[in-house]
């Protein structure tokens, strides 16, 4: 009896811990790059929050592609250990081909304040979706939410409270609840749920899930659940881990292209 009693109080006190530090397991925060400095062309934006400035960078559409008129709108974000520091390079393809990108920090990373939880970042989410909305140079009906890791569960968090034209989730999981037992943990202690599973579900428009066949964090199978549970979805499987894998522009590119919010 007293054996059972003190592993009950080993088990309480461990997921007393869990429950505790569990968001600077899910949030560690970007790691910071010396040398990086904003590109000269994308313009600086504070989004407000009600636990203070949330950055975000917007990088016009390149060369021909900006006398279209108004552009259609990537909003992205990023893994869960990045930063936007890191990613205009990567959107250099999307840019030339008319796209205008939105990449939004998380709540207390980088230069941003207040603290990462699901709830501070659906409000960030939103803040910029009024922010595109205010801009005469946007196309309101051609926002599309782009997330990749533990990005894709903020685009979904957009995509289920504002009506964004398409969703593209790259190496995102079904749900953080899914990841509980992996720590020897009920789901019920997990705080930030972040359950894509069920916004994919309700989400109308056009989905692709790209991810890695590969992948050692989040594994293939939790795309393949994503995009079975879409009304309209494409699944692509990619020969990739999780963080090895680059953009599949041309695949976005068709994407976006069958659902006319590119040429």
């Amino acid at each position: 009896m007293l054996v059972a009693a003190g592993g009950l109080a080993i088990l309480l006190a461990y997921w007393t811990v869990l429950f505790t530090v569990q968001r600077k397991l899910l949030f560690p925060g970007g790691i910071g790059q010396p040398g990086v400095t904003r590109p000269h062309d994308a313009e600086q934006m504070w989004l407000q929050t009600s636990t203070g400035r949330v950055e975000a960078w917007f990088l016009p559409p390149l060369g021909d592609a900006t006398v279209a008129g108004r552009s259609p709108l990537l909003v992205y974000t990023h893994g869960n250990g990045e930063l936007i520091d890191f990613w205009p390079p990567a959107f250099t393809e999307p840019r030339s081909l008319g796209l205008g990108v939105l990449l939004v920090e998380f709540p207390g990373y980088g230069r941003s304040q207040g603290r990462p939880s699901e709830a501070s970042i659906r409000e960030t989410m939103l803040a910029a979706f009024e922010w595109v909305r205010g801009r005469s140079d946007l196309d309101p009906e051609r926002i599309v939410a782009h997330g990749r890791s533990l990005g894709g569960g903020a685009a979904c968090l957009l995509a289920a409270s504002r009506p964004v034209r398409a969703l593209i989730l790259e190496s995102t999981f079904t749900s953080v609840r899914s990841f509980a037992g992996r720590f020897g943990a009920p789901s019920f202690l997990v705080r930030d749920p972040f359950d894509n599973l069920a916004a994919v579900q309700s989400f109308a428009g056009p989905l692709l899930v790209l991810h890695g066949e590969r992948d050692e964090v989040i594994p293939a199978e939790h795309g393949r659940a994503l995009a079975a549970a879409g009304r309209n979805a494409e699944l692509e499987l990619l020969p990739c881990g999780h963080n090895d894998c680059d953009v599949a522009w041309s695949r976005i590119h068709s994407f976006l292209a069958k659902q006319r919010i590119l040429p």
